[in-house]
């Protein structure tokens, strides 16, 4: 186990090398250990959970033109040069492919508890403090506007239409971040979850008054 472990985050860590700051390693490594944390009370399968988290955003779809296979078939080939059994390939692979948040806006066809933990870990890295800093690190990437009053969040986006989504950075807090808290599967991410939901609207308080010139 030890021996995987470290293989897979030297894999990870070259990989991912001058990616954007939002999903680097240590995003990976923030989810690996969230996702271990949660772990310990959900009882899940450890080597699953520990290559799932270190392996869940092996190459994004949203920096690789859309394609949603290309993450799981990468970490498919270096768990097999790894020797890792083809059922657990398998099932890592499928967490990978329903692990974000634009998957469960289509259809979901796969569930384990170790989707579950490793999604509430890598969900729970996209809220509070860090969460907020993700956000606007990616919209500066995409050079999109940090928020424009006429522009309003779209709350019933298809799966299409959020992967094509070029819209304010504000706007993604009513469209993703503030709805996590209760897509939470676990006991563990839910509790903290509670917390920097609670977080971010204090951020958006502020954020608005500064705005209008009055804080």
């Amino acid at each position: 186990m030890d021996i995987i472990k470290e293989k897979t985050i030297s894999f990870v860590k070259k990989t991912l090398e001058g990616a954007e700051a939002g999903h680097d390693w240590f995003h990976i490594e923030r989810v690996y250990k969230t996702a271990l944390s949660i772990n310990a009370k959900e009882n899940g399968d450890l080597l699953i959970v520990t290559l799932a988290a270190l392996l869940h955003d092996i190459a994004d779809s949203k920096f690789n033109n859309g394609d949603e296979e290309i993450g799981p078939e990468i970490a498919g080939r270096f768990m097999q040069s790894a020797g890792i059994p083809d059922d657990i390939i398998l099932q890592v692979q499928q967490i990978i492919r329903n692990l974000s948040y634009k998957a469960s806006l289509g259809q979901i066809n796969f569930f384990s508890r170790e989707l579950d933990i490793v999604q509430d870990a890598d969900r729970l890295d996209a809220i509070g403090a860090i969460g907020i800093a993700r956000a606007f690190t990616y919209g500066g990437f995409k050079n999109r506007v940090l928020y424009d009053p006429e522009i309003q969040p779209d709350l019933n986006m298809s799966k299409e239409a959020y992967k094509n989504s070029v819209s304010p950075t504000i706007n993604h807090f009513y469209e993703k971040l503030l709805r996590l808290k209760d897509l939470m599967k676990t006991g563990t991410g839910k509790q903290i979850a509670a917390q920097r939901h609670q977080f971010m609207l204090l951020y958006l308080d502020q954020f608005y008054a500064e705005w209008e010139g009055v804080s």
